[in-house]
């Protein structure tokens, strides 16, 4: 249950659902500006007590409007309860060319916690034929549990560089994601699963598995493409690894 909710400026939570019933609320984060624009600064803070489960998911793309030159960030921060679960599954980001972008996540589970976040990046309005030419993301997420790190990763891309290109890098696609599901050691049936769901044409993925953490990651030609895989691999997950069926939020089919 929704027990509190607090913002300051446009951003805000939307009232909460319940649609798998009283054990999970699902919530809508609203953005009504619907872009970010150089030095503005998103701050969402969510924080799930003990034995609680969220689904928090936006109505929309989000928007990282061209800059000017100065910096825009937003940042996301997570507190689970013991025996908690939070899942974070936004729609895509677009990053505009020329933005100056700054991301960062920070996850602290308690005993017996679980997350489950995505990220879906489109660099440039690819529907229009823009290409990430120029601009700068930055990208840092921690997830940890009782203080200690479980998955810690910073990155960069820069607008126009090789690396968007490169086989070790991007491989020329323009959409990158990943989806994180930490806390709980991870099965092989797991890992078998979404290693064996299909794979577009134009997709490159891949899914491994570390200490208390499955990683899932694509490169894809188009967010549609990106966003099919990663609900198919968390739709595989969910009962597996969270104990229950999946339930798509209904703002995803508007």
């Amino acid at each position: 249950m929704l027990v509190q909710r607090e913002h300051s400026g446009p951003l805000r939570v939307q009232k909460a659902l319940y649609p798998e019933g009283p054990d999970v609320c699902h919530a809508i984060v609203l953005h009504p500006p619907g872009g970010i624009a150089g030095g503005d600064s998103l701050e969402i803070s969510l924080a799930v007590g003990a034995g609680a489960r969220a689904l928090v998911t936006t109505p929309g793309a989000g928007k990282w409007y061209r800059s000017g030159g100065r910096q825009a960030r937003q940042s996301l921060n997570v507190r689970v309860g013991e025996g908690g679960v939070v899942e974070y599954l936004p729609q895509e980001t677009i990053v505009f060319d020329g933005a100056e972008a700054q991301m960062q996540t920070q996850v602290e589970l308690s005993a017996g916690a679980l997350f489950c976040g995505w990220e879906i990046l489109c660099l440039g309005r690819t529907a229009s034929g823009e290409r990430f030419s120029r601009g700068r993301l930055d990208l840092a997420t921690r997830i940890e549990r009782q203080g200690r790190p479980l998955w810690l990763e910073r990155g960069r891309l820069l607008g126009g560089s090789a690396w968007l290109d490169a086989g070790a890098g991007l491989a020329g696609r323009p959409v990158t994601a990943t989806l994180l599901l930490a806390g709980r050691t991870v099965d092989p049936d797991w890992l078998a699963a979404c290693r064996a769901l299909p794979v577009a044409d134009g997709l490159l993925t891949g899914v491994t598995a570390l200490p208390e953490l499955l990683v899932a990651r694509c490169l894809a030609p188009g967010a549609e493409a990106a966003r099919v895989w990663l609900s198919a691999v968390w739709q595989q997950l969910r009962p597996l690894a969270l104990g229950k069926p999946a339930v798509p939020p209904r703002i995803w089919s508007t």
